[in-house]
């Protein structure tokens, strides 16, 4: 059975509107399937994916699991049971059900107990089958009142000594992320602290997983990612290192010594020859622009392939099965596309182009790979991409009924002058149906992080297709600071937050008040981070170009900022310390809170209140400056939410209270 027709027949997808177009909601954005890889054959012929469904009443996801034949693009369901799976190699399917490691030789119709691991995490087994490495939380600092003090047994009290006591969305309660290494057939309880006594974390938090380790195809070396420092030191450093443990010898050794930024995400050559992992050079810069470094594993003399390339691998890496060449994917002019570099001379090839992000790199059938693919109007799904000539075939089709019954929006990307004299590409995304005769209220989207691609991204939150189905059209900048447009343009962002960034704003507004469709009466302002600040300094300096704000998790007052965020390092460097002499122009000249004087706008902010990274002060301080200069304003306050908004119903309240928000202001 053709895969596309597959997930229908077998009754997945529910029926939707059938005949009668309509156009993207949050609510059918929402009941849209979700594709995950799970595991691939070694030989890659074949991988098992996962289906999953968000159930809206119930706020819970299901899934379905489907073995996927690389040769036929054929797909079939595969019944997994309550096992969640760990690892596809030459031994066999591993999955995890209940603690217990178990291991099917016929993909899954039959399984036997391998190893009883218990409560762990991050399962990876030796090529061997001789060793198995696993991750567990272990207790090393008490920080909760009530351990100091054992007669104070209802104390919520937490006590600390030194910074990184909080971290994303959780304060520290002294446990820490260690890699444990035990033979098969031991006693777990035997299981080898590689990080015993130590302060730090491997995975790395708090987005580090299995991919943080890794064993060498000759089961001699496990290889895992570590930043070696706690505290302070943490709290202002990138620097993560790639350590080396060695089975036969038990000792260790710092693969990445002196090498001060990130290094991260290690992937051996199928010849077991060469290691590359992703490298930053500088210390504390967390968007640094992003390498390929490769190691001779015999002699260790290391070389960085694309030093000399004008951009940075924002993407995944992936070894040719010939060990000659490695597949990767970043953003270029405001897309992410797939590229290949030559392993010995670091010559760089782009292989696709398009309307489209490539994203993940997942398995090499024949001279083809299997990626995922997104735009504006579809969620990943699979593709497979001929090497050689970058021409596509869609593999999955997971949402076909419904995109079938819904109109999207339109993408173009348009060039504009900047005030510097340069040229910004600009997203600019029409609603379904598109009529330049008409005037429509319009948006400009001020993308966060805010050296994070601007891409064909699909999100179910900041979802510039979703926007334009409910009759915006969208202005979207690749203004200073978003990758693919070379490191200078990358890099012009920091230290600069409120200067050239805001003028290539207003450029872009400035520029699309003049294309058709645009009306330039109705624009309002919008965005979340960097995108959030971007709207609340736009709203103290835009000269009545804007008609309503809307900012989410948004920068405030950056002196307070700084002394509430975790990750000094990225305060640090993109803005500098308010200790500095002179004081940085980010807390004088570049603080939105220093224009509120100037505020004459309706604002909305919405807030998190587990978010520490930009913390729920900041949104209070500015929807209580709204307040007291008598302008229109709401604030929408999770507090169990962290920076995103991550649970469903709390994501159809941000939606909802967005468009009811423009709607009234716009």
């Amino acid at each position: 059975m053709n895969l596309k027709h597959s997930l229908m027949a077998i009754g997945f997808i529910a029926p939707l509107l059938i005949g009668a177009q309509q156009v993207l909601t949050p609510e059918l954005m929402w009941s849209m399937n979700r594709l995950g890889v799970q595991a691939v054959a070694p030989d890659h012929s074949a991988l098992i994916y996962k289906v999953s469904k968000t159930d809206l009443k119930t706020e819970k996801s299901s899934s379905e699991n489907f073995l996927l034949n690389l040769s036929t693009s054929a797909a079939k369901q595969i019944d997994l049971g309550k096992k969640s799976l760990v690892q596809w190699d030459k031994n066999g399917l591993y999955a995890l059900e209940e603690g217990t490691l178990y291991i099917s030789k016929d993909l899954g119709k039959t399984w036997s107990s391998f190893y009883a691991l218990g409560k762990v995490d991050n399962i990876r087994i030796s090529p061997d089958q001789k060793f198995i490495a696993f991750s567990k939380e272990v207790k090393l600092e008490e920080t909760l009142a009530k351990e100091k003090y054992s007669d104070t047994p209802n104390s919520t009290g937490y006590i600390y000594n030194d910074l990184n006591h909080r971290h994303w969305d959780t304060f520290s309660e002294g446990r820490y992320h260690h890699v444990f290494v035990v033979p098969v057939g031991a006693e777990v309880s035997s299981a080898k602290d590689l990080l015993e006594g130590k302060l730090w974390d491997s995975p790395q938090r708090p987005f580090g997983g299995a991919e943080d380790f890794i064993w060498s195809p000759d089961s001699k070396s496990l290889l895992y990612v570590v930043k070696p420092k706690s505290g302070k030191e943490y709290a202002t450093s990138t620097n993560t290192d790639i350590f080396a443990y060695e089975i036969g010898t038990a000792t260790t050794r710092n693969l990445t010594e002196g090498m001060m930024g990130y290094d991260m995400n290690p992937k051996f050559s199928p010849d077991g020859k060469m290691l590359l992992w992703q490298s930053m050079k500088r210390e504390g810069y967390e968007a640094d622009k992003n390498d390929i470094v490769v190691m001779d594993w015999k002699t260790g003399v290391k070389k960085n392939l694309t030093e000399g390339w004008d951009e940075s691998v924002t993407g995944s890496t992936f070894w040719d099965k010939d060990s000659k060449r490695i597949f990767f994917t970043a953003a270029f002019r405001a897309t992410k596309q797939l590229f290949s570099l030559d392993a010995k001379t670091g010559k760089i090839s782009q292989i696709t182009s398009g309307k489209f992000d490539v994203n993940d790199i997942y398995a090499q059938p024949g001279e083809r790979l299997l990626v995922s693919r997104t735009d504006m109007n579809h969620s990943a799904d699979l593709y497979v991409v001929n090497t050689k000539g970058g021409a596509m075939g869609q593999v999955t089709d997971i949402n076909k009924a419904l995109y079938a019954s819904i109109t999207p929006a339109s993408t173009e990307l348009k060039m504009v002058p900047t005030t510097d004299g340069k040229e910004m590409g600009v997203w600019m995304v029409y609603p379904p149906n598109f009529d330049p005769n008409k005037k429509y209220p319009t948006l400009l989207y001020a993308q966060g992080g805010p050296q994070s691609a601007l891409t064909q991204t699909f999100s179910t939150r900041w979802n510039l297709g979703l926007m334009a189905a409910q009759g915006y059209i969208v202005i979207a900048p690749n203004r200073r600071g978003m990758p693919g447009w070379g490191t200078k343009w990358n890099e012009d962002i920091s230290k600069d937050w409120g200067g050239q960034v805001m003028q290539d704003y207003l450029s872009a507004v400035d520029y699309a008040k003049k294309l058709p469709g645009v009306d330039p009466e109705r624009i309002g302002a919008v965005g979340a981070s960097y995108g959030g600040y971007s709207v609340l300094m736009l709203a103290g300096i835009h000269e009545n170009r804007f008609k309503t704000f809307f900012s989410h998790n948004g920068l405030f007052d950056m002196n307070s900022w700084y002394h509430t965020t975790e990750e000094l390092w990225f305060a640090n460097w993109d803005i500098g310390s308010p200790y500095e002499n002179p004081k940085p122009k980010a807390f004088t000249e570049f603080n939105p809170a220093n224009y509120v004087h100037k505020w004459n706008t309706p604002l909305m902010v919405v807030q998190g209140g587990k978010d520490y990274r930009v913390p729920y002060e900041q949104g209070q301080a500015a929807f209580q400056a709204a307040q007291l200069k008598g302008l229109k304003s709401r604030l929408l306050y999770f507090p169990n939410e962290n920076h995103w908004v991550l649970n469903p119903h709390n994501a159809l309240v941000w939606q909802r209270e967005f468009f009811g928000w423009l709607k009234e202001t716009l």
